[in-house]
């Protein structure tokens, strides 16, 4: 399969701060160094891009060292955490931004959707934004005009066509946006975050036309998302960033296990929380049968979920839902109190200790997460995402050996045969 895409040794570094060395005999030195086509004489004070901990030179390498190939037709996802270089990677294959090291070698013309309203000259309307872009890919007139309905009909804005898109509230300039780079004919599309500030519905539709990019017309994606899910269904090949550095390139299910095991942590201070703590969770806990804390069940066992509800407001009737989670951030299932007619209850400075079991668990093996909430209606008392984890292996009760991967909950069977 040829090559859409070689990287080899890419590197991008920014100072921190206020530009130049700090001397003019500095600054002409490294000035002087670019011009003869050799390294920056001070880049080599850098340090890797950890955005976790204070360094001690202005320099970081955003981006340190990568070597990767695409093939032409291929769907890539790039996913790391936030900081991790994945738009960074993106703008300098989109050639907005040049490397600090290394080389790109490109086969065909690239459209990109890095930020909402790339490329859009807000003084324009929705038409001549499409034809300016379309200019920029190097496309003749005939060629825009010719997508030019089908470009307008997938983006539902055809009523303001004709307006300025400074006028284009964020949804509909991600729309119009996604839908020129989608349809004008470049043989590589790039896509950032940017889908999601639109609808849920428009999301789906984007993640369908990119797959028939890819699948039906060859052409190669590459998509930076943090929802897996997404990545899931779209790419076949994944990219692992992490502090600019790739920790893994593989198949889309490998690199997402990898990408989930790194972030598993059961630390408060970093799960994602939100809420007016009328009601405060705390001191949650995954216990077994015998009340003892586990991370690791079989197939078929009961997991125990433990916590505590501390009443900070008088609350009279409280709804406590739990979700457990794939690593795709799938919700497998999800209960609540009102399951079972249980009132939750309580006076300022009351608090009360609810354990609840999941019982006879068959979901397929792998990595689980697990949310907790208390709520009232549309009023959050307190929401904690991804608190607890939990891997579910097979053991006595179910040997199988393989599950599909789109099984998510193995549901056991009695199989009986008759004349």
């Amino acid at each position: 399969m040829p090559k859409a895409i070689i990287v080899e040794n890419l590197s991008k570094a920014y100072q921190l701060g206020d530009f130049g060395t700090g001397t003019i005999s500095r600054d002409v030195e490294r000035f002087i160094a670019k011009v003869r086509g050799k390294e920056d004489p001070y880049l080599r004070i850098g340090e890797t891009n950890d955005r976790t901990t204070k360094g001690e030179s202005d320099m970081v390498w955003v981006l340190k060292d990568l070597n990767f190939d695409i093939a032409q037709g291929d769907a890539v996802g790039i996913i790391g955490r936030n900081g991790a270089g994945k738009s960074t990677l993106l703008k300098v294959l989109s050639r907005i931004t040049s490397p600090t090291q290394g080389s790109i070698k490109v086969k065909g013309r690239i459209a990109s959707l890095l930020e909402v309203g790339t490329g859009f000259h807000p003084e324009l309307t929705g038409r001549e934004n499409i034809y300016l872009n379309g200019a920029i890919l190097g496309m003749r007139k005939t060629e825009i005009k010719r997508r030019f309905d089908e470009i307008v009909a997938f983006s539902g804005v055809e009523r303001y066509i004709d307006t300025p898109v400074k006028r284009y509230s964020s949804g509909m300039y991600v729309r119009l946006a996604f839908a020129v780079a989608a349809h004008l004919e470049s043989e590589i599309l790039i896509v950032d975050e940017v889908l999601a500030v639109g609808d849920a519905e428009f999301q789906k539709k984007c993640l369908g036309k990119m797959g028939d990019i890819s699948k039906g017309e060859g052409r190669t994606v590459l998509f930076v998302s943090h929802n897996m899910g997404a990545i899931k269904n779209l790419c076949s090949k994944a990219i692992l960033l992490k502090n600019g550095v790739i920790i893994k390139n593989d198949l889309t299910d490998k690199v997402i296990e990898s990408y989930i095991e790194s972030t598993q942590n059961t630390s408060l201070q970093n799960i994602s929380r939100r809420g007016n703590r009328q009601i405060e969770i705390s001191d949650f806990h995954l216990l077994n049968e015998q009340d003892n804390e586990q991370n690791e069940f079989f197939m078929g066992d009961d997991v125990v979920i433990k916590f505590q509800l501390k009443f900070n407001q008088k609350v009279n009737n409280a709804e406590v839902g739990i979700n457990v989670k794939n690593i795709y951030d799938e919700i497998i299932t999800h209960i609540t109190n009102f399951d079972n007619n249980i009132n939750i209850f309580g006076e300022p400075d009351e608090a009360y200790v609810y354990k609840i079991t999941l019982k006879n668990l068959f979901f397929s093996p792998g990595n689980y997460n697990i949310d907790i909430a208390a709520v009232a209606g549309e009023e959050k008392f307190d929401v904690l995402e991804n608190c607890l984890s939990f891997n579910m292996i097979e053991g006595d009760k179910i040997k199988r050996g393989s599950f599909p991967k789109h099984v998510r909950v193995y549901t056991p069977s009695i199989w009986q045969k008759s004349h």
